[in-house]
């Protein structure tokens, strides 16, 4: 699990059906974007966007965090769009971490790696936990029988969207031994607008509560920290504005997931997203 740090002073395929669950489901902040014709993007292509090098192309070395990141962004994309649900609460289960995943609707979603995950949820019987399934989709599980669940090549094919929708690029790279794909940014103005975008949800835009904040922009905040690319967000920031937006991010983190979940349902995903990395 990631923490937190303060650097010191300065060194079409859904058809209708899929269509209309994601307009339902998931509400857009009308001043999200600047540019009306702004990408769409998903959660998973925002978090490798946020932790590629813009001119190397690839992400850091040293980060061990961004794969199952991605796959918590998989779960938590699939609930903004009406996909899947938490079960209800009970008596007995009451914890995020203890409910299951619960198939809401089966309609495709047009992304590939959604649609995947939605099958392996369609088709798994008892449902799963959200901690359960990241271990799943990364192929972190001891069980022979259920690495059928994993999903491969993940950020190659996230990347492969994103040189679909004109962000990145692909090139080659040799590193001595051996050569490597790598995509650098190539469209930067999308870029600036996803990090103008996370920036101004802590600074301009914050009210003081994680629930007055866009969904996917608290989605991508708790993705961010969790693939352990928060820094990149912030780094352009003044050392003044810098820190205001860890400590307003950190306030958000560290609340408790099963208070704020239990405030509104339709965030309880991320807050599960969250949980089960506190305690990864």
């Amino acid at each position: 699990m990631t923490t937190l740090t303060h650097r010191g002073r300065r060194s079409e395929a859904g058809g209708s059906v899929g269509k209309r669950l994601d307009e339902e489901e998931e509400e857009r902040d009308p001043e999200e974007d600047d540019d009306s014709k702004a990408t769409r993007l998903t959660l998973m292509e925002e978090v490798l966007l946020l932790g590629l090098k813009d001119k190397q192309g690839y992400t850091s070395f040293w980060n061990d965090c961004i794969s199952s990141g991605l796959r918590g962004g998989i779960l938590i994309e699939l609930a903004l769009r009406g996909r899947i649900q938490l079960e209800p609460l009970t008596a007995r289960k009451k914890r995020l971490l203890d409910r299951k995943v619960h198939l809401k609707s089966d309609a495709p979603t047009g992304d590939i790696l959604l649609d995947e995950t939605l099958r392996h949820i369609k088709a798994t019987e008892p449902a799963e936990t959200v901690q359960t399934w990241i271990e799943l989709l990364t192929g972190e599980t001891w069980n022979p029988f259920k690495l059928q669940y994993q999903l491969r090549n993940v950020r190659e094919r996230i990347a492969k969207n994103l040189v679909e929708k004109g962000i990145l690029t692909t090139e080659k790279q040799n590193f001595l031994l051996f050569d490597m794909t790598t995509h650098p940014v190539s469209n930067a103005a999308e870029k600036q607008r996803l990090l103008k975008r996370l920036q101004e949800g802590v600074l301009e835009r914050w009210a003081g509560d994680p629930h007055r904040m866009d969904r996917r922009t608290l989605a991508l905040l708790v993705l961010a920290h969790s693939s352990d690319v928060l820094e990149n967000a912030f780094s352009s920031l003044t050392d003044e504005r810098y820190e205001v937006a860890m400590n307003r991010t950190k306030e958000v983190l560290d609340a408790d997931p099963e208070v704020e979940a239990a405030k509104n349902r339709g965030t309880e995903m991320i807050w599960a997203i969250l949980a089960a990395f506190n305690k990864a």
